[in-house]
C-alpha cells in the first residue's frame, strides 16, 4: 500500500499481501502533521528487518511500502487496515493503480496497487505496526525528491515500492519537482 498525503497518493493491497507509502506535497491549503518547508514532498515508508534479505545480502534493514495479509476482505479494505496499523494513518479515498501478480513463475501471489491522498487529520498514531505481532516496524517520512533519486540510482529494493513511486511520478510529476 503506498500512501500519499496530497490530492494523491499510492497503496498496495493483494490477494496474499497488501503494502502501502504515505506522501505529502507542501502548500499554502494543505494541513501537514509536522512543520511545512517550501516545496516539500514527502512519503511515508516502512524500514524493517527482513531474515531473507539479509541472509541474501547482510542488509539489515529493508524499506518498503507497507504491507500485510488480506483476511477475510477486499484489497481495498486491507490496505487502509495496513496504512493504519503501520503507518498510523486513516485513508479515506484510494485510487487504483494496477493488480499485478507478485513473481508468476514461483507464487500465486496477486498485488493490487493504489494512490492514496492523506493529510495531517488522517494521522491518527506513530503507527509501527500491531504491538502483539512485533513486527519491529520503523516508520520513515522521505522526501519524494529522494525517493525518485534512490529509483534512478537502483537503490530502491522493494518491488512495491518501486512500482509505486514510478506510478505517481507519472501520473503526479509535480510532486517531484
Amino acid at each position: 500500500m503506498m500512501t500519499i498525503d496530497s490530492p494523491h497518493a499510492a497503496h498496495a493491497g493483494a490477494d496474499i499481501d497488501a503494502h502501502a507509502f504515505a506522501c505529502r506535497p507542501c502548500g499554502p491549503s494543505r494541513r501537514h502533521h509536522r512543520p511545512c518547508r517550501p516545496l516539500e514532498r514527502s512519503a511515508l515508508v516502512v524500514r524493517l528487518f527482513r531474515a531473507p534479505i539479509f541472509v541474501a545480502s547482510g542488509a539489515e534493514a529493508s524499506e518498503e511500502a507497507c504491507a500485510g495479509m488480506i483476511e477475510n476482505e477486499d484489497a481495498d479494505t486491507t490496505a487502509r487496515r495496513e496504512a493504519y496499523e503501520e503507518l498510523g494513518v486513516d485513508l479515506p479515498s484510494l485510487e487504483f493503480v494496477a493488480r499485478v501478480w507478485s513473481s508468476p513463475g514461483v507464487s500465486t501471489e496477486r498485488q493490487s496497487l493504489f494512490l492514496a491522498p492523506y493529510r495531517s487529520a488522517d494521522r491518527m498514531s506513530d503507527g509501527g505496526g500491531v504491538a502483539g505481532e512485533r513486527e519491529g516496524i520503523t516508520v520513515v517520512e522521505r522526501l519524494l525528491a529522494e525517493l525518485a533519486a534512490d529509483v534512478d540510482q537502483g537503490r530502491i529494493t522493494d518491488g512495491k515500492l518501486l512500482t509505486l513511486v514510478l506510478a505517481l511520478r507519472l501520473r503526479r510529476p509535480d510532486l517531484f519537482a
